[in-house]
Formats: C-alpha cells, sequence, structure tokens
C-alpha cells in the first residue's frame, strides 16, 4: 500500500513540473530593406495558438485500512480428557456361548447345500437328457473317460489286444491267405501313338531349332493384325492352334493365319518348355 501511495506523489509531481509552450511567434528577424535584426514585440497568447493546458488532476488519498489479527484463544487442556487403554477381561462363559452357533443355524445352513445338490443333480439331469450323453465332472481327481471301440484306430500293431482276440496258429493262417491272394502285375510295354490322333506337337516342338519370331517361312500379308487375333480367338489354347496349323499345311503354309510372322508357330506358342524337358 505504501508503494502505490508513493507511486501516486510521483506522478502528481512530475504534471506540475510541465514546461511552459513556447511562444514560436517571438524572436529576431533580419529585416532586408535596412540591413537590420529587429527584434518583435511578444503577442498575446491566444494569438499564436488556441490550445489551453488543463488543470492537474486531483488524486484522491486511499489511507489503509488497518489489519488486525485475530488470535483464538487457548484451549484448556484439562478440558480435553484423555483416552485411556482399558484392560481386555478374560471372557465369560455367557459370552463364549454366545459365539457358537445355535442348532437351529446350523440347520438352516445343512437345508440350504441340500437344496443347492438338488438343484445341481436336476440341471445335469436335464443336460443329459438334452444330449443324450452322461455330462462330465470336472476335478482334477476325475480321469478323462477311456474311449472304446473306436473304428477309426486300428489297434492291430497292439500285441496285447489282438493277442486276446486271436492266436498264433490263426494270425499264420491270415497271414498266408494274404499271401495266396498277393498279385504281381508285370510291366507291359509303352503303347505305340497312331496316326489318328493327328500332328504330335512335342515332336514338333524338338525337331525344331530356331526360337520364337525368327523368320524361316514367307507370308502373304494378308488381313493384317485383325485376322491374325481373330484367327487365334477361335482357339481355346495355343496348343490347340499350332495342332489345327499343322494339320492345315503347316508350318510351310499358313491357310488360317495365326502365323503371320513365318516362324513356323501358331498364336503363342512357344516350343522352349518341351525343349527344356527333354534336355532335363
Amino acid at each position: 500500500m505504501k508503494r502505490s501511495i508513493g507511486a501516486i506523489c510521483a506522478l502528481v509531481a512530475l504534471s506540475a513540473c510541465q514546461p511552459a509552450v513556447p511562444d514560436s511567434a517571438a524572436g529576431v528577424f533580419y529585416d532586408e530593406k535596412t540591413g537590420e535584426h529587429r527584434r518583435t514585440a511578444l503577442p498575446p497568447a491566444n494569438a499564436v495558438s488556441q490550445e489551453t493546458i488543463p488543470d492537474a488532476p486531483q488524486i484522491a488519498t486511499i489511507e489503509p485500512a488497518p489489519v488486525v489479527a485475530t488470535v483464538p484463544p487457548a484451549q484448556s487442556v484439562a478440558s480435553t480428557p484423555l483416552v485411556t487403554t482399558t484392560t481386555a477381561q478374560p471372557q465369560t462363559a455367557a459370552a463364549a456361548a454366545s459365539t457358537v452357533p445355535s442348532a437351529s443355524s446350523t440347520a438352516s445352513a445343512a437345508n440350504d447345500a441340500a437344496s443347492i445338490a438338488s438343484e445341481t443333480t436336476a440341471a445335469l439331469a436335464a443336460a443329459s437328457a438334452n444330449s443324450g450323453v452322461q455330462p462330465l465332472h470336472a476335478s482334477p481327481s476325475n480321469p478323462a473317460p477311456q474311449v472304446f471301440s473306436n473304428p477309426g484306430i486300428s489297434d492291430e500293431n497292439d500285441f496285447a489286444a489282438v493277442d486276446g482276440r486271436r492266436s498264433i496258429e490263426a494270425d499264420a493262417a491270415r497271414r498266408a491267405q494274404n499271401k495266396a491272394n498277393y498279385t504281381v502285375i508285370q510291366p507291359t510295354a509303352v503303347p505305340v501313338r497312331t496316326g489318328d490322333a493327328g500332328p504330335n506337337i512335342v515332336a514338333y516342338a524338338l525337331e525344331t531349332k530356331h526360337p520364337v519370331g525368327t523368320k524361316v517361312y514367307s507370308r502373304l500379308k494378308i488381313g493384317g493384325a485383325s485376322r491374325y487375333e481373330k484367327a487365334c480367338a477361335k482357339f481355346g489354347s495355343d496348343e490347340a492352334a499350332q495342332r489345327a496349323f499343322l494339320e492345315k499345311g503347316g508350318p510351310k503354309r499358313d491357310r488360317l493365319g495365326v502365323d503371320p510372322d513365318g516362324d513356323g508357330y501358331a498364336c503363342k506358342w512357344d516350343p522352349s518348355p518341351f525343349r527344356v524337358a527333354a534336355g532335363n
């Protein structure tokens, strides 16, 4: 608060020391006619400027309110009683008897357990009736059920299982029967391909040596690329186009328009895979 009052007083002092506006109309001037310096009289203040300087503002001084510290009255120590610790007393026979559960509460707990057990039994019976399979009781002491007579698993390699069903003599007779029924099929010669199956494109691929795109046969440029695309679109595969191309006089003649570049290969048929397979 004292700092605020000091700052206000400093502002008032600075406003009181404001200098007066100099009079620019008065002074010395040079007279060109006479060649002398002359001093002019001071004109009135209102002739120079109509500006008026307002009075310094009056600042009211505010006195700070006194600060009164309130101290709470001291409490008397004797007015608050001290908390004492009681010594544990031995429990009497009547109090001990009150903590023991009565016969009625024991009977109620037994009835609740019997009710829960009956409800559980009914639920298990209902579940088994719905699925037809007796439910398993989840318990660490309850092992997994053993599967018997599983038709998907053979126990022929289990000597203990087979020993109970067959004797050694019966097993020997069974082996003799299986040996008598065993038939060895002798290999025969590979059938010879007849000429009715059409041209053999595999043999043609192995007979030729030049790559795709190498011109070997002369062709007439009739129809251009449009004829070539339409002709190849008629076949389901490039192998079928090559077979038909050879049947119609290929590779020397291209009656179907499937070999415009004259390499002897119809459409996009490539003999390279057959040559690689034969080389391996």
